[in-house]
């Protein structure tokens, strides 16, 4: 293994040579075995142990157990402990998301502070046969069949070509000691289940399954590259617009494509939608009618479909001064455009027309508060904003991010949604101002 693993490095790898390297170590034989060809092969590295705390006297031994392997290598040793159970249930995951975002996390801390250029990590063969395993049977589309990538931005996989059985091999010829987690065993997670349950079974039927199963990963990543590169066309083609907080895609382009939904969950994937055919819906629907995320919201404005981050703390989002004789604003929510105009058209929930005879200037475009009152146009009388979002049965996190414009305190418009009464256009107006969200 030790010359198959100095040819892997070469070929793949060779920035290893200079660089300066944190390993992940859990004490197990995959991490172990890792850690010692990297001293055969003199690299400067670091060993970094995650102690979960999950385990009680078995975790404190793998600790102990980690750092007595860094004496043995010479070579310098940080551990972390973490409260795993509580971040589990604070962040609402499970224990094995929680200690993977632990464990990344603080990886990442740690090359930054220390200035090490990649993390490794001991992910083998079998690894990536379990986690294609595990989302297959979860349902995953092509990306999640892909397997596990040999680097990702600083984190490398030295080892996943490798089987589990020749990392064994390695270390038995070897007289490398380990640590063997007896949570691993067990049949309470998915992944072990498939190592001891399903995994030997497809062995037997075909012993050479990882050779196979490698063969079909480079067959599938094959697959996804075409994939990429005609989605990245389609995306091109369709976005008309774009800066820090959104998106703007013309909804022609995205209807003339096979298979519009597969296309659009590809786009949008990555922004915490789940109601996929409402929003493949938004693409014939009217003007105004949106999807929201708990971070990003869809909304179709005529031939677009507009994507808006909602995330921006609400403390650090500005109100915006306009001026008389502004134009064109630009705005947390998008482009403000003011214009004035001989007659009014179809009013909708992204344009308004007002007397502008009765807008004191400067408008103030800010965020909604509490107290707010406002006199729907169409309805007699005057609501609380907080009241009228409340029937308009938005999320909390659309409530957050909705604007108002005013005009010496005065409602204007609730953007997006609903024009104020008193500035409406009457038989005595001289002086229409068209009022556009764009």
């Amino acid at each position: 293994m030790q010359k198959d693993f100095k040819n892997h490095i070469n070929n793949s790898f060779p920035f290893f040579k200079k660089g300066k390297l944190v390993l992940a170590i859990s004490g197990g034989i995959d991490s172990v075995v890792l850690a010692h060809v990297c001293k055969v092969l003199n690299f400067d590295f670091t060993l970094a142990h995650c102690n979960f705390s999950l385990r009680g006297e078995e975790s404190d031994a793998d600790e102990a157990f980690v750092i007595n392997l860094g004496e043995e290598l010479d070579a310098e040793v940080f551990t972390q402990r973490f409260d795993t159970g509580t971040y589990a249930k604070e962040n609402k995951c499970s224990i094995q998301m929680a200690a993977r975002e632990l464990r990344y996390d603080w990886f990442a801390e740690l090359a930054e502070q220390l200035n090490y250029d990649y993390i490794l990590t001991a992910h083998h063969a079998d690894d990536n046969l379990e986690t294609f395993l595990i989302n297959f049977t979860r349902g995953t589309g092509l990306n999640g069949l892909t397997g596990i990538p040999m680097i990702n931005d600083n984190i490398v996989r030295p080892l996943l070509p490798f089987s589990r059985k020749t990392i064994e091999r390695y270390a038995n010829e070897n007289n490398i000691k380990w640590r063997e987690d007896s949570s691993n065993s067990g049949r309470k997670y998915l992944r072990n289940k498939l190592r001891h349950e399903v995994v030997p079974i497809l062995k037997e039927i075909n012993p050479q399954l990882l050779d196979s199963f490698q063969n079909t990963l480079e067959n599938l990543n094959d697959t996804a590259d075409i994939v990429a590169e005609s989605l990245n066309a389609v995306t091109k083609r369709a976005i008309v617009d774009i800066d820090e907080n959104r998106i703007s895609y013309k909804v022609s382009e995205l209807k003339k494509v096979n298979n519009s939904k597969a296309y659009v969950f590809e786009i949008l994937k990555d922004y915490g939608f789940t109601e996929w055919n409402d929003i493949i819906n938004l693409l014939d629907a009217e003007t105004g009618k949106y999807v929201a995320s708990n971070t990003h919201k869809l909304t179709k404005h005529r031939d677009l479909l507009i994507l808006s981050d909602m995330r921006i703390s609400v403390s650090n989002q500005q109100s915006k001064i306009i001026s008389d004789g502004e134009t064109h604003v630009k705005t947390p929510i998008g482009k403000l455009i003011f214009e004035d105009v001989i007659q009014i058209s179809k009013s909708e929930k992204n344009t308004i027309f007002v007397d502008k005879e009765k807008l004191q200037f400067p408008l103030e475009l800010r965020l909604w508060q509490t107290g707010d009152v406002f006199y729907p146009n169409g309805m007699i009388g005057k609501k609380k904003v907080s009241k009228y979002l409340k029937d308009e049965k938005l999320k909390p996190s659309e409530k957050e991010n909705t604007w108002v414009l005013t005009s010496n305190e005065d409602i204007i418009w609730v953007v997006g949604m609903r024009a104020d009464n008193r500035f409406k256009i009457d038989d005595n107006t001289n002086n229409i101002l068209k009022i556009e969200l764009y």
